[in-house]
């Protein structure tokens, strides 16, 4: 080992001493309303403490005035829902956010300190005076600048969701000169309920408080660092501040620290083509390694579990950062530099070099001094603005989930999981595309956007069999494809036969039961779109898993409200509509005979119920004591997915550190319910895999075989060796 190496492997080690003596003294800042560190504690899935855990005790004569002021409300808010006062629905989530924020805390006993009652008090005595206002047709606090709290109805399960804003003195109302905005994620707090949340968004801006940019904050439901349904509440947030303040689309920047750092990381190397600037503070970002530094856990995932680490390890997209200028914070001493340190190995894989500014002896906070160089070099890249039209893309992508870059949008792929990447720059008077891994993709240019006045060349460059390939395509190749006079061009491509084709609007909409953008897997996608439990009403043969089903959905309606913050849609079977089926992914609790829908529709579902058997890729399993999880496109429509017995796959285990949240099943599973659920798993998962990208079970199946632990890196500074 040279002595570079030897001598980093000295520091790293004092450094992590001098954190773990920290935490004795408690002289290192915890989480935000964390009052305990991760650690060697929490890496016993048989013993997991409750999170969020359970809140104090309510006086009768407190929980009876509260209730009495919420049954108040209520009453305004549904006068409000049929007023004809104008625009008066459109402002009601501004309220609701206050009672939900209050009832919750009461229903669930979800107040974590005394004082938070008074705080309650507040929050409605604030939603009283909101509703009283907009009954007259007010509506002040859409004018307020500063600390100001909104709310809209979520897409995924109709609960109103609650986010803040720091607007600056300056902003113009008028919507005459728009404004940027900054994206930021908050930390990772278990007391964190939507009544602290409302009382911090209107207390505390936070370290940076621009005067040339709009704040947003987003709950992203609770403590998840945005993945899943939080990845989904931040991005429904923004579009909720869009429509509501000119915000410039071309200056959004994403930021955030600690777990909002996490956030940061993985929304930047997704999206993009959205950010004029990242701005990812501590955090993680990525599964393995860092909970092997931070929480000093082995992993030994299964192989599908590995695979779906892919999903938010940023390390795996990093070169989709060159699209996405990012400057990265550290304290020196906070271990959590680890994030930014293995991302700066990803991207020298993609002769990347990363911005990463370091607080000189600093522990988990920004240093007041490279604070101010971070937020000046921020707004730096925000007033430059993204590229709209970038001349050069390169963009990888493992799930169809995050298909778009630029103009290009990814519509197939050869395996997902594995990277899909494209390649492709405009010449003077061609496009020049290598795709890899890549089965179709679109080329769409936007009213405006198109830089060439005529129909260029298309080259498409392509590996086979270690020779290289190219097929050209020009103007008289493109049927039914024109440039519009507006500057649009939109055009779409497949690979058949290892050969590219322009696809044509009749076969690029006809019905193909293939993964595609929206529709892709794995079984937790289904969760971050409109999804309704349908509870089944019938009497299963197989008891023991009717009482599997019954506690499974129960347990999934405690812990989507629980972990997610809101509140599922339920229906008996029997009382789904042609409505219901048209909107809402379905997931179907039970068993074919138990529950109608599933009934309805099990011939024409790869795992089918047989004699008694579950029959899969030429496997049986009992059904007494088995039972499939899957997803699936809904045979009733085709642009929905079915789900049976499965809520999001990750448990309680996973809610005590943030990295461990991610993907536990890929789209389908078999579990043995012998082995009864636990913390980690619903029962013994026997089987599990991937469908394949005509949704095929894939042959031979696989056995759940263990991989070995990654090994662990080792970190160099930027002028040390590589590891």
């Amino acid at each position: 080992m040279s002595f570079a190496r030897v001598n980093l492997y000295i520091r790293h080690k004092f450094h992590f001493w001098l954190w773990m003596v920290s935490i004795l003294v408690g002289a290192l800042p915890a989480f935000h309303g964390v009052a305990r560190a991760d650690g060697p504690d929490d890496n016993h899935p048989e013993k997991v403490r409750r999170i969020p855990k359970m809140g104090v005790e309510i006086p009768s004569e407190i929980a009876a005035e509260l209730q009495q002021s919420l049954d108040t409300l209520r009453s305004k808010i549904d006068s409000l829902q049929i007023s004809d006062v104008p625009d008066a629905r459109k402002y009601v989530p501004d309220v609701t956010i206050f009672h939900r924020a209050v009832h919750d805390a009461l229903t669930y006993q979800e107040f974590f300190h005394k004082r938070e009652f008074e705080v309650a008090k507040r929050l409605l005595r604030q939603g009283h005076e909101r509703a009283d206002q907009l009954q007259k047709g007010e509506v002040p606090w859409a004018q307020q600048t500063g600390l100001v709290v909104r709310g809209f109805v979520s897409q995924i399960d109709g609960s109103v969701q609650p986010y803040g804003l720091v607007i600056p003195e300056s902003y113009l109302f008028d919507s005459s000169r728009p404004i940027a905005a900054d994206l930021w994620f908050h930390g990772r707090g278990e007391t964190l309920s939507e009544v602290n949340f409302l009382n911090q968004r209107q207390a505390n801006a936070g370290v940076f408080k621009p005067e040339s940019a709009i704040m947003v904050h987003p709950y992203g439901r609770y403590s998840n660092a945005n993945k899943f349904a939080g990845e989904v509440d931040a991005l429904e947030a923004l579009a909720a501040a869009q429509q509501e303040y000119a915000i410039d689309a071309d200056r959004i920047n994403v930021r955030g620290f600690s777990m909002g750092g996490a956030s940061t990381w993985q929304l930047a190397v997704h999206y993009p083509d959205r950010w004029a600037a990242a701005n990812p503070g501590a955090g993680f970002s990525e599964t393995p390694d860092f909970l092997q530094t931070f929480q000093q856990e082995t992993l030994t995932p299964f192989w599908w579990e590995k695979k779906l680490w892919r999903w938010y390890d940023a390390t795996d997209w990093a070169g989709n950062l060159r699209h996405c200028p990012t400057v990265a914070y550290s304290g020196e001493l906070d271990r959590q530099k680890q994030a930014a340190d293995i991302m700066a190995l990803a991207l020298r894989r993609h002769d990347l070099g990363l911005v990463h500014l370091i607080g000189p002896k600093t522990q988990h906070r920004y240093e007041p001094e490279v604070a101010r160089d971070v937020e000046s070099r921020v707004r730096e890249l925000s007033r430059a603005g993204r590229e709209r039209v970038p001349r050069q893309v390169e963009f990888t992508t493992y799930t169809l989930r995050y298909p778009s870059m630029g103009w290009v949008t990814i519509d197939g792929l050869d395996e997902h999981w594995e990277p899909g990447i494209f390649n492709a720059q405009l010449l003077q008077d061609s496009i020049e595309i290598v795709p890899q891994g890549i089965t179709g993709f679109t080329l769409d240019f936007k009213p405006g956007e198109f830089p060439f006045r005529v129909l260029p060349t298309i080259k498409i460059i392509s590996n086979q069999n270690d020779a290289e390939s190219i097929q050209t395509f020009d103007s008289s190749d493109f049927q039914g494809a024109p440039l519009m006079t507006d500057r649009s061009w939109s055009v779409s491509f497949e690979r058949v036969a290892e050969r590219w084709q322009q696809v044509s609007n009749r076969s690029k909409n006809a019905p193909q039961l293939k993964k595609r953008p929206g529709l892709q897997g794995p079984i937790d996608d289904a969760l971050m779109g409109s999804f309704l439990f349908v509870r089944p009403t019938g009497t299963s043969e197989y008891m023991s898993v009717a009482g599997w089903a019954e506690s499974e959905m129960n347990r999934a309606v405690e812990h989507w409200r629980r972990h997610f913050r809101g509140h599922a849609r339920i229906k008996d079977d029997v009382d789904v509509t042609d409505e219901d089926v048209a909107i809402h992914h379905l997931i179907l609790w039970g068993t074919p005979d138990s529950n109608r829908v599933w009934q309805s529709i099990a011939n024409r579902l790869p795992i089918q119920l047989s004699e008694g058997q579950w029959k899969v890729g030429g496997r049986s399993f009992t059904a007494k004591s088995h039972v499939p999880v899957m997803i699936y496109p809904n045979p009733l429509n085709a642009q929905r997915y079915v789900v049976t017995n499965s809520s999001f796959t990750f448990r309680d285990y996973a809610y005590l550190n943030n990295a461990r949240q991610v993907p536990m099943l890929p789209d389908w599973a078999m579990v043995d319910l012998s082995v009864p659920p636990g913390n980690v798993w619903p029962g013994r998962i026997v089987v599990a895999d991937f469908f394949d990208e005509s949704w095929e079970v894939k042959l031979p199946i696989r056995a759940p075989d263990k991989v070995k632990p990654p090994a662990p890196i080792v970190f160099v500074n930027s002028d040390g060796e590589g590891p």
